[in-house]
């Protein structure tokens, strides 16, 4: 160390973008930064109006759902409607529905993780 406690031989450009240890230029890190928020969002919508299918009960129950967890539609065959055993109908409603939730979370994450190379950024 010198007389003003500063480390010698330690230059910091801040003019070229440079922080110690960084490795690379700020700018370019920022303007990629901002192509991944890009393509994030375009994904979120891209996924988010997709339609996705999932059926319960061997088809007797269909639901349609959209990739933003937004039900859109409910089939139910009218085989399967028997009015003494409703609890059957309701759980086969329930298991297409969760089953419907579960693909369009598991769709989105895949599309996340093209776009953002894995790194888990809450999606």
């Amino acid at each position: 160390m010198n007389g003003d406690n500063k480390p010698k031989g330690h230059k910091i450009n801040m003019a070229r973008g440079g922080f110690p240890g960084m490795g690379g230029n700020m700018q370019q890190m920022m303007m990629k930064a901002q192509k991944m928020q890009q393509d994030i969002q375009r994904v979120q919508e891209e996924v988010g109006n997709q339609e996705l299918e999932y059926s319960a009960g061997g088809g007797a129950v269909k639901v349609t759902i959209y990739g933003r967890k937004e039900l859109k539609s409910i089939e139910i065959a009218p085989e399967c409607v028997d009015p003494d055993d409703v609890e059957m109908l309701q759980d086969l409603i329930i298991a297409a529905v969760n089953g419907a939730i579960a693909l369009a979370e598991e769709t989105m994450t895949k599309e996340m993780n093209k776009v953002t190379g894995g790194l888990n950024l809450g999606f």
